[in-house]
């Protein structure tokens, strides 16, 4: 009997949902890659949700593993997957919850509510002077994969002027004023009033924006990173918080998660720092799309038809279809 582990954290209706697609097979259940053991790793046919890395090399039996976060850089690396399985991931399940999001730490920060909460605690009324308008701010984001595309199309609605950086050519959409590739970067972050990382951890994202580059940035701009931690070395973004280069940062992500206790983010001036917590399944509209892309790459795959979100081993990036 084929083996189906599931580390995505299902509801009842969603085990009816995938049982029904795996009829006769057997499902094993376990709440997120923390539950999954070496066993049932080594075991499954096929994994729908993330598992640890280092349990697949001896998955001998694993046909199929569907991610059920939008990165996958742990899972290509040399030696992680044995040769032959299918990997996908789960892009398209945290554009919207994410984007809201970042409009969250956009607000906050261009408009120093931070500063303001901060001054509550220490009881004290004060005037935080200027704040400026995303009316006619300028917005640069750094990947436009389902996240970056459904964030850029709601700035553009507030009035931000949008300009998009991608791996690989593409068509400009309507909603962004200029659309380039990774060798603009430099060019196009001097311009921007908002910087957006949205990028997954690749060689070629590593410390993508280290000081030097931050140091380009207009002084009264502000950095959000949700991609990877690895985007942003942690000593190079403190120190420009603290010499005060750009206006402040928001990050969802960390080089080091959990952040350690003698962090220097910890203390960083004019930061929004979350745990990783701005997609997770924080709604249930992630849980909900992220099992229906798991449940139809799953039947597509016993169909023999073609994979939506497939990656590239390569590029750690999806396939383009």
């Amino acid at each position: 009997m084929k083996e189906v582990l599931v580390t995505i954290p299902v509801q009842e209706e969603h085990r009816r949902y995938l049982e029904t697609i795996g009829k006769d097979m057997h499902f094993t259940y376990a709440y997120r890659k923390e539950g999954a053991t070496r066993e049932m790793v080594e075991q499954a046919d096929y994994i729908l949700g993330n598992v640890k890395a280092e349990y697949l090399p001896q998955a001998r039996h694993l046909k199929l593993l569907q991610l059920d976060s939008a990165g996958a850089d742990e899972y290509v690396q040399p030696n992680v997957l044995p040769a032959g399985v299918k990997l996908c991931n789960a892009t398209g399940a945290y554009g919207l919850t994410i984007a809201e999001y970042l409009l969250g730490v956009v607000f906050a920060l261009k408009k120093k509510l931070t500063l303001y909460e901060d001054n509550r605690k220490k009881q004290r009324w004060h005037d935080e002077g200027m704040v400026t308008n995303i009316a006619g701010s300028r917005t640069l984001i750094l990947g436009l994969g389902d996240i970056g595309d459904t964030f850029a199309r709601k700035m553009n609605a507030l009035g931000s002027k949008v300009t998009g950086i991608r791996r690989s050519p593409a068509d400009k959409p309507e909603y962004l004023e200029g659309l380039y590739q990774m060798d603009a970067l430099e060019k196009q972050l001097p311009c921007a009033d908002i910087v957006v990382c949205t990028l997954p951890g690749t060689a070629e994202t590593f410390h993508l924006l280290d000081e030097r580059k931050i140091r380009l940035m207009n002084p009264s701009a502000i950095l959000i990173n949700i991609g990877r931690g690895s985007l942003i070395p942690t000593q190079d973004l403190v120190r420009v918080l603290e010499d005060g280069v750009i206006a402040g940062a928001a990050i969802d992500v960390a080089e080091q998660e959990p952040l350690p206790e003698d962090s220097p983010l910890w203390n960083a001036p004019n930061l929004i720092l979350t745990p990783h917590v701005a997609g997770n399944y924080h709604t249930q509209d992630i849980l909900d799309k992220a099992v229906k892309i798991a449940g139809e790459n799953f039947q597509a795959f016993l169909e023999g038809r073609s994979l939506q979100n497939e990656v590239d081993f390569v590029t750690g990036y999806r396939k383009k279809m």
